[in-house]
């Protein structure tokens, strides 16, 4: 009898030592309960650092991917870690969490049926999950962007798309889905983009006619019928490969059949600014929840769901056995062989896939389709569309390149303006290489190959190449106007209004967007800073010299030297990560990216020598006034304070403090950015035309018209200082 008492006071200690452990945790328990059993599906792995099956607290002790808000965790990032078994059972619980993201792993199974309520953006893209999508899709009304790309998916897809009124994008690229088109896909009003390729679908595309579409790829099925008249107004638009009616004289409209691709019919130009993602998280919502739920109550939630979990525990242990004798499917990393490969890399304009805030690190496709590429791109090595000049040719547009024709010089060479005989101009970067041997010859093909291909609004497109008797010059289109280190910094030029600086930063966030989502592996500027975006003759940015910052260990000891000494001055761009091995280089261009928005805020240079030892660093003196209203009122440039309200501050510099995150994990991709920066313009250009919220609407904020001689003096630009 004293045995069993012994027992019951030692089971009641323990229970109530629990109770109160969970009732001063940070997180919600209902969030704590699904990240446990996510860890027990996906076989407790060592990459989840922190993560525990009892007792633990994720936002309290940062578990590994793990976002927070108040209590409720609103992002969870766990992609490209190797993970392997299931997604769980409870994924519903997560109920204000916005962005999943478990992609390019390799887990198996089903998607989940009870996926988390709330969530705008999903990725799961690049794993071996099967069967097909759940109904329960519908139930998820604000979800914005979709990504369940290179999977194992299969079957007819049924109408799961009904009532997603909010959905933007969607990318179903690389499965097996066969059949008609569901007719919910016809609901998706607000859709923008929409990637099918690579699968088995038959039928009319009819359903797709009327969707607001800006790009499109339905290559490689086999759907069949006329194409609608509509789709000649869809900017980005790829349907080869299938088996529509071709006529003598359809389709009906001028086609652009020079970008026809290898396939049954034809595709259209490539090439848009990739899809923005969502904003940020609602701190008020989050804090309402915390407050709702005392610790009277999480006890209740905790004794309530004890063995709801121990049941789940028994039913994943059985399903993480059976996972062993699963078929996975191969993988291939992203080698220069997988890069060759990849669709994007094919001769001729090839379309991109959705990005949706997803970095792969992982080009995996099926082995018979890499196959397939392979031996077509090794066919074709020299870049597509880059013509070849030769060196006399160059030599005699720059007049030898001459001091007289020198437009800058940057970390990897000087840049000439160069006028050829037709009257073009345009500009040539000489890059002095150190004597390269046949295979570093290759890489530097291939960079040119991969930059050539480079179309964007908000870009400098790289024109033509060189590599005549050792020498590597590149030819770049002329762009005649100055860059924003020049209109920021110099002295000869009026301020810009807050609204061109909105612009200016849109756009480069843009064209980031489209380096990081668009390609195979993803595309890294690497050196984003502000004399790297040149202004043309409308204050459009262009981002230039993208893609072959790469090249800069093949340059000569004299351009490293002149490279070092420009680094110098580029100090507060780079990226506390900076330097250490496997660091993803995305990441450390969203913080530069970060630096350069401070920069249009404050109207300060990323790092000036000539201010005190606290304030020479920008980013490290502004990361902590960033959630002072009082600091950012001061840290506002002088020239643009009168146009802005606080909300407006505020919210661009919620924008900031994501992207300069010491921690490179926390940083958001540039997809999210573009959309907050979007919302963020729309919202002050709303405000300032009907003058609400009490903002002050400046002469100074007026369109930055050259004809009004905005610029005092003219002194000499410097472009292209990559």
């Amino acid at each position: 009898m004293a045995k069993e008492i012994l027992q019951f006071y030692f089971t009641v200690i323990v229970f109530s030592a629990i109770l109160v452990s969970q009732a001063w945790a940070v997180t919600d328990p209902y969030d704590v309960i699904a990240l446990e059993n996510l860890y027990l599906a996906l076989n407790k792995p060592p990459q989840l650092k922190s993560w525990k099956l009892e007792g633990g607290d994720p936002c309290q002790e940062s578990w590994t991917g793990v976002s927070c808000s108040g209590s409720s965790i609103v992002h969870l990032k766990i992609q490209g870690l190797n993970l392997s078994g299931y997604l769980g059972t409870q994924l519903h619980y997560l109920h204000n969490l916005k962005y999943l993201d478990v992609s390019s792993n390799y887990i198996l199974g089903e998607i989940p049926y009870s996926l988390p309520p709330n969530v705008t953006n999903i990725n799961l893209a690049f794993n071996n999950l099967s069967q097909n999508i759940p109904h329960s899709l519908s139930s998820l009304k604000v979800l914005r962007h979709l990504n369940l790309s290179h999977n194992l998916l299969s079957g007819p897809i049924g109408n799961v798309f009904t009532g997603l009124k909010n959905l933007k994008a969607m990318d179903l690229s690389y499965n097996d889905f066969s059949g008609d088109l569901p007719p919910s896909f016809g609901s998706l009003k607000n859709l923008s983009r929409l990637f099918l390729q690579n699968n088995q679908f038959t039928g009319s595309v009819i359903y797709l006619a009327d969707l607001p579409l800006t790009d499109l790829n339905i290559q490689s099925n086999q759907f069949s019928g006329v194409i609608p008249t509509q789709f000649q107004y869809i900017p980005n638009l790829w349907i080869d490969g299938n088996k529509f009616h071709i006529g003598a004289n359809y389709p009906p409209w001028n086609y652009p059949l020079e970008n026809v691709t290898i396939g049954q019919n034809f595709s259209g130009p490539p090439s848009a600014e990739s899809s923005a993602l969502e904003n940020y998280p609602n701190h008020k919502a989050a804090e309402h929840k915390k407050r709702r739920l005392g610790p009277g109550g999480i006890a209740c939630v905790v004794g309530g769901t004890t063995l709801v979990v121990a049941c789940a525990a028994i039913f994943f242990a059985v399903r993480v056995k059976q996972s062993v004798d699963f078929p996975v499917r191969n993988r291939e990393d992203c080698s220069p062989a997988a890069y060759d490969a990849s669709p994007q890399l094919l001769p001729v304009k090839s379309p991109p896939t959705l990005g949706l805030n997803y970095v792969p690190p992982a080009c995996r496709t099926r082995n018979e389709k890499m196959s397939r590429r392979r031996s077509f791109a090794k066919k074709y090595k020299a870049p597509a569309s880059a013509k070849i000049y030769t060196v006399v040719e160059l030599q005699s547009a720059t007049n030898s390149f001459s001091e007289k024709n020198l437009i800058g010089e940057g970390s990897l060479g000087s840049v000439y303006r160069a006028e050829f005989p037709d009257g073009q101009i345009l500009a040539v970067r000489n890059i002095s290489m150190v004597s390269l041997s046949f295979q570093e010859e290759e890489q530097f093909m291939d960079v040119i190959w991969t930059a050539s291909r480079l179309r964007h609004p908000n870009i400098a497109t790289l024109l033509g190449y060189c590599v005549e008797h050792g020498q590597h010059l590149l030819v770049y289109e002329y762009i005649k106007s100055l860059s924003l280190d020049n209109v920021l910094h110099g002295e000869g030029y009026k301020p810009l209004p807050w609204t061109v600086r909105l612009n200016i930063a849109l756009g480069v966030a843009r064209a980031l967007d489209y380096l990081h989502s668009t390609f195979c592996p993803p595309i890294a500027h690497g050196n984003i800073k502000a004399s790297n975006v040149l202004l043309d003759e409308e204050l459009k940015p262009r981002l230039c010299d993208c893609g072959i910052a790469i090249l800069r260990p093949l340059t000569s000891n004299s351009v490293k030297i002149k490279a070092s000494e420009i680094a110098v001055g580029d100090t507060g761009y780079t990226a506390p990560e900076h330097g250490e091995p496997g660091t993803d280089n995305t990441k450390s261009d969203v913080y530069a990216f970060g630096v350069l928005l401070l920069e249009l805020l404050t109207g300060r240079k990323p790092f000036d020598s000539s201010k005190s030892r606290k304030e020479q660093s920008l980013a490290k003196w502004a990361s902590s006034r960033l959630h002072d209203n009082a600091y950012l009122a001061q840290m506002v440039d002088p020239s643009i304070k009168r146009t802005l309200t606080s909300k407006t501050i505020s919210r661009y510099a919620d924008i900031v403090s994501f992207c300069i995150q010491p921690e490179k994990l926390f940083r958001p991709p540039m997809s999210e950015i573009v959309e907050s920066l979007a919302s963020l313009l729309q919202n002050f250009t709303n405000a300032r035309n009907g003058a609400v919220d009490g903002t002050e609407v400046d002469l100074l904020d007026r369109p930055f018209d050259r004809k009004q001689s905005c610029l005092v003096s003219s002194p000499t630009v410097s472009f292209y200082s990559t």
